[in-house]
């Protein structure tokens, strides 16, 4: 997949990868049910960068966006602190009591993209699971 176009040069870096992350997930057979979703009402809780469906799984994914740098010595994957994990926790109960999905099942995955400036790729890793 490549990553920069004309067309989209001014969409922040955070947004490309997540482009680059529902296009993996809609090749890789996940359906896409919303993206960048947050609660409209009260205070706000987060926000679940892709909501997609595997089968009968709900999968709420983070993704993590770097430019590749010879000096980068963490992985875009490491951002995904315990403090945001809790905020996915809240946000994904939120969207679960919205929706009455109490009894479906679901998982927290994280895509981590990696973008090289010089060979105009990217590389995709998928981590499923990444909270219990």
């Amino acid at each position: 997949m490549h990553l920069f176009n004309q067309s989209n040069n001014n969409i922040s870096l955070g947004k490309k990868g997540e482009l680059v992350a529902i296009k993996y997930l809609k090749k890789s057979g996940y359906g896409i049910l919303e993206k960048n979703f947050k609660n409209s009402t009260g205070r706000c809780l987060g926000e679940i960068d892709i909501i997609a469906k595997e089968k009968d799984t709900f999968v709420f994914v983070e993704v993590k966006t770097r430019i590749f740098s010879e000096k980068f010595t963490i992985l875009p994957e490491e951002n995904i602190t315990r403090d945001k994990l809790y905020k996915l926790n809240k946000i994904i109960s939120f969207y679960i009591k919205k929706h009455n999905l109490w009894e479906a099942p679901y998982r927290i995955d994280a895509i981590s993209v990696i973008f090289n400036e010089k060979t105009k790729k990217n590389q995709i890793k998928h981590l499923q699971n990444i909270f219990f």
